[in-house]
């Protein structure tokens, strides 16, 4: 437990800035237990490259706890640092990963970075995934391809057979803006939209254009009241972008299939021993893979005044962001790897149009290089939390299609396996990307949690618990918080029931409402670090502490007996956000079932 060991991480609690200037002298904290075996305390610092050390100064000593402290300089965009603890019999080694009694290598190192931060209104932020065709319909009339297949609202997806990626509900944007008042209600702060440029598709990820918004979805004027309506109640809009690749009916593969002298013919990769001549995304000849060797798609994507990725963020659309479809396979090709220019090079153009625009990718195998602080703020995090939380919180899972992407049923993890991941994935990103990556239990491209937990409300009410308080920005599936089911990704994107809400889970709806709230409202959830202090099999608490505020938060996932002594770290309960009522300096009892807590601490008066 970190409350037993050591403990460091990047937020303001242990860092005078971490946004320094090339050059600056950085303050450094870390805090080590009473009775950890210390005699000196140094930071190890590369400088160019090269280890520098400094001794650290003993700055305060409680009946728990002592708080170390040296200032060092950053010399470097990207400095890497690690803690050394001097003991009588031996060292220990403090890192992102954790405490060694031995060497490591510097690949588990903090890290900080000589470079404005992420955006800070993420902090607080909550968003809500909307698949734009199952959402919500105006209604209106529109001009249906003819290969579509028309559904009744109110059908479930059929998937797994040759209609799926066809099947038309009729979602628009329209219909997003008439229930904008209940997305509001709900708390959220932004909504995260998949593609909604025109496509040969429903999914819309096989864009025949990026330079407008799918005429069924209502066109741009649609997009543009949505973003006018949205604005007015503080709620941010973020598109998706498929930079690695683009769709078959899109005048780029049409005119470089036409003419082999074309610019359009360098956007793609060429191989004869493919049936239709062109790589795929896992080579279906509906999405042809992009090739940045061409400048001039560079300049078309991201680089030139009227780019794709500047377009959207400017008047009148005012787009708050880009999500990145796969971004990871982006720009790499066999023995081609152009992944960080291409990263680099949308970040740096939406650091020029919009500073405060915020870049995040799906990442789904995670490649921690990828995070690196010049490129994406942050991924989807899919491996550092919804597997590990997947893995703790499941019960009899209705769930196909294997534990997302690998062909196996969903584990049954204890709560030290799942913590152990999460601090794995932790342990290889920087702080920053970890606080700007996306918080989700489910997806568009996955089972909906509900029927992860097999139906269960306390189990999914628990890991609503996880995701509205755990580092990073919480993106809630639309319908997650009524209690929709999906077996596999095509069953998830279902349709909400507007006209019986008989259908609504109404009592969850209105826990996640006052989770979200909390979440908002709380300085320790939104700026403060983390400390693990309980790892049983059955439940898990975890300090949230900033320099104004600190909470601790307590996830059960069935009944299980509960005792945790505060008063050994310093604390006492100050209040409770969430859960039954307690008070004094441990959190002792029994739930009944699954349960959330959310305590607001100070420090003890003994």
């Amino acid at each position: 437990m970190d409350t037993k060991h050591p403990h460091h991480d990047g937020s303001d609690l242990y860092l005078s800035t971490s946004s320094p200037e090339l050059g600056e002298l950085v303050e450094f904290k870390v805090r080590t237990p009473i009775d950890f075996p210390i005699e000196k305390a140094f930071i190890r610092i590369y400088h160019d490259s090269e280890p520098r050390t400094f001794e650290m100064s003993l700055i305060s000593t409680s009946p728990w706890e002592k708080w170390w402290s040296v200032k060092a300089p950053v010399i470097n965009l990207v400095a890497q640092y690690r803690f050394l603890f001097v003991g009588k019999t031996g060292y220990h080694w403090l890192n992102a990963a954790g405490i060694f009694p031995f060497d490591v290598t510097s690949a588990n190192d903090f890290q900080i970075f000589a470079k404005p931060k992420y955006p800070q209104w993420i902090n607080k932020s909550v968003f809500y995934q909307i698949f734009p065709d199952r959402f919500a319909s105006s209604g209106k009339v529109r001009k249906v391809p003819k290969h579509f297949v028309p559904r009744e609202w109110n059908d479930l997806p059929k998937g797994k057979d040759k209609t799926t990626g066809i099947e038309y509900f009729g979602g628009d944007l329209d219909g997003v803006l008439q229930h904008l008042d209940y997305i509001d209600d709900l708390g959220v702060t932004g909504i995260y939209f998949t593609p909604f440029f025109p496509a040969s598709s429903t999914h819309r990820y096989d864009a025949s254009s990026f330079y407008k918004v799918d005429p069924l979805l209502g066109g741009d004027d649609a997009l543009i009241a949505l973003s006018k309506a949205a604005k007015k109640k503080g709620i941010r809009i973020m598109g998706d972008l498929t930079t690695n690749h683009c769709g078959a009916a899109n005048p780029w593969i049409k005119k470089a299939l036409k003419d082999r002298k074309s610019e359009e013919r360098g956007f793609f990769y060429w191989d004869k021993a493919i049936p239709h001549g062109y790589e795929g995304w896992w080579g279906l000849a509906s999405l042809p893979k992009l090739n940045y060797n061409s400048q001039k798609l560079r300049k078309l994507m991201w680089a030139s005044k009227n780019s794709v990725v500047r377009k959207w963020l400017r008047a009148p659309y005012y787009m708050a962001g880009w999500r990145i479809d796969v971004g990871n396979m982006t720009g790499r090709y066999k023995d081609q790897d152009l992944n960080r220019e291409v990263m680099r090079g949308i970040r740096d153009v939406m650091d020029q149009e919009n500073p405060d625009a915020w870049l995040v990718a799906e990442n789904a195998d995670h490649f921690p290089a990828d995070l690196d602080g010049f490129g994406w703020h942050g991924t989807m995090n899919y491996n550092g939390f919804m597997r590990p939380v997947w893995g703790w919180l499941q019960e009899n899972p209705e769930v196909e299609g294997g534990f997302f992407g690998l062909p196996t049923d969903v584990p049954q993890f204890t709560g030290r396996e799942m913590v152990s991941a999460m601090q794995m994935f932790n342990g290889g990103v920087p702080w920053r990307a970890l606080v700007a990556s996306m918080l989700l239990l489910n997806s568009h491209d996955t089972a909906r949690f509900r029927n992860v937990v097999g139906g269960s409300v306390s189990r999914h009410f628990a890991g609503m618990g996880l995701l509205l308080t755990y580092p990073g920005v919480p993106s809630i599936f639309a319908g997650d918080e009524l209690g929709l089911k999906g077996a596999w990704g095509e069953d998830s994107r279902r349709t909400i029931n507007w006209e019986d809400q008989s259908t609504w889970d109404h009592n969850f709806h209105d826990l996640v409402q006052k989770l979200i709230s909390i979440r908002k409202n709380s300085h320790a959830l939104a700026y403060g670090g983390l400390r693990w202090l309980s790892i049983e099999d059955d439940y898990v608490a975890y300090l949230r502490e900033s320099d104004e505020e600190s909470v601790v938060v307590v996830v059960a996932r069935a009944k299980t007996k509960i005792e945790i002594d505060l008063a050994a770290i310093g604390y006492e309960i100050d209040g409770v956000l969430f859960g039954p009522a307690l008070t004094g300096t441990a959190i002792s009892g029994e739930t009944s079932a699954a349960e959330v807590m959310i305590i607001k601490l100070r420090e003890s008066s003994k």
